[in-house]
């Protein structure tokens, strides 16, 4: 899967899915038609869609993820540095922190995760 970005939209459903999965097709349906005034087609249409680019999958009638909320969202934010920073960690940080201070705790949690990614 190398498409990392999700629209609005398609992040809603994917989070139905992350909080309810396993869950059954026919629940989804009615979780969509509930929190976001789906039809079961569109339902079914965005389900496929996320289903091919390796997120979630139909498995007899029963969704299950394929990549968790965390996974997901740890990719897109490398791909975003490798596309925007050339895969620069330092740059990217330098970009992101720029005319803005850093909390003594923000300082804090980011060296501790830099401690335990050694």
């Amino acid at each position: 899967m190398e498409d990392y970005m999700l629209g609005a939209v398609e992040s809603k459903f994917a989070s139905i899915i992350w909080e309810h999965a396993p869950v059954t097709t026919k629940e989804l349906t009615r979780l969509c038609e509930q929190e976001l005034g789906w039809k079961r087609t569109t339902t079914y249409t965005v389900l496929k869609k996320l289903s091919e680019r390796g997120l979630f999958e139909n498995q007899g009638g029963t969704v299950v993820v394929k990549l968790s909320r965390e996974e997901f969202y740890a990719r897109q934010s490398q791909s975003y540095v490798e596309r925007s920073f050339l895969g620069s960690l330092p740059s990217f940080l330098t970009a992101f922190t720029s005319g803005r201070k850093l909390s003594d705790k923000e300082i804090a949690e980011i060296k501790q995760i830099i401690e335990n990614s050694k």
